[in-house]
């Protein structure tokens, strides 16, 4: 049987212009950094897929190391785009990256030309995509002059290989240097993504001034901080959780007695606000006229149903932020 999205999809979504771009992303994207590789059941990614969209997240995001292995989210997401998705192409936003490790010698990572536009070949082939929606540099390159890997994201464009460029994780003074960049070769740039949430507030050193300045839209990545901002540790580490487990990316000490302290005050605080601390943290992360998505990951549609519903109240007191800033700030 032909899966169909739901047709109420759009009704409660909230969707942002990218920067001074003419790209509406959802206030919620779905990145698919983990629990879609090739060591996971892919039938739950699909579900997961499918409830997104059903949700009015029409924005999916990928990189080329995503996995475990490197390069199976692409794949896996390739095939959910075959089996479900695909139909509904033109209303979806599907954005990779590159610059991280992928292959073996000196042009398997970074930002040469090289590698920027050969594993844009190789993203394309695993997700069987004539084009990416947006195509990011993943990380600045100390070694590779910027005007080589913002001429890579231009070439793509124009090689009809992405509709937009982007970067990641770059510094306020690259953001802007970028941007004059590829302001000069035609190609605007569309979209930054930072690490963002209430235990990482670093963008507001400068970034998102940047970001604002220059008419470029920001997509926080993880808003959640791996899952300290969610219910899941208040009471500590449970075995079966991401911090219980050997190899996964958030570390049992960085579950720290002062970090459950914050994040137990800043439960009360949703609690309050008719939420779970996990729509707050989204909530929160939104606030900011800047911030254009927040980017999510999920290890069941539930979690994605969640995270949706933060969407009911995005508005804050200044009380509540005083609060909130008064938790963080415990030591």
């Amino acid at each position: 049987m032909v899966w169909q999205a739901a047709e109420n999809r759009y009704e409660a979504m909230k969707y942002n212009r990218c920067g001074r771009s003419g790209l509406m992303l959802p206030a919620i994207s779905l990145g698919l950094w983990h629990n879609f590789g090739g060591v996971d059941v892919f039938e739950n990614g699909r579900a997961m897929a499918r409830k997104a969209f059903d949700l009015g997240i029409t924005h999916f995001d990928v990189a080329n190391n995503y996995g475990p292995p490197p390069g199976s989210a692409e794949e896996n997401f390739g095939r959910i785009l075959r089996l479900d998705l695909g139909a509904y192409r033109d209303e979806l936003v599907i954005s990779t990256k590159a610059g991280f490790r992928m292959w073996p010698g000196p042009y398997g990572e970074w930002g040469s030309r090289k590698n920027l536009l050969a594993s844009l070949d190789r993203s394309l082939r695993r997700l069987g995509l004539e084009y990416v929606d947006i195509f990011y540099h993943h990380r600045p390159d100390p070694n590779t002059p910027i005007e080589e890997s913002m001429s890579a994201l231009d070439a793509a464009v124009r090689q009809g290989k992405a509709l937009y460029a982007g970067i990641s994780n770059y510094s306020p003074e690259g953001a802007a240097e970028a941007a004059r960049i590829l302001r000069a070769l035609g190609t605007p740039c569309l979209i930054h993504q930072p690490s963002y949430s209430m235990l990482r507030r670093t963008v507001e050193e400068g970034l998102l001034d940047t970001l604002g300045r220059e008419g470029i839209g920001c997509i926080a990545f993880c808003p959640l901080a791996k899952g300290l901002l969610t219910n899941r540790y208040l009471n500590g580490i449970p075995s079966d959780s991401r911090a219980g487990k050997a190899g996964t990316f958030l570390k049992a000490q960085d579950v720290t007695e002062a970090i459950l302290a914050k994040t137990r005050a800043l439960d009360a605080i949703a609690r309050a606000r008719g939420q779970t601390l996990a729509q707050m943290a989204l909530a929160w992360v939104l606030r900011d006229v800047r911030v254009t998505s927040a980017l999510i990951g999920a290890s069941r549609p539930a979690q994605i149903e969640e995270n949706v519903a933060a969407l009911k109240n995005l508005s804050f007191a200044q009380e509540e932020l005083a609060r909130i800033d008064a938790a963080l700030a415990m030591p």
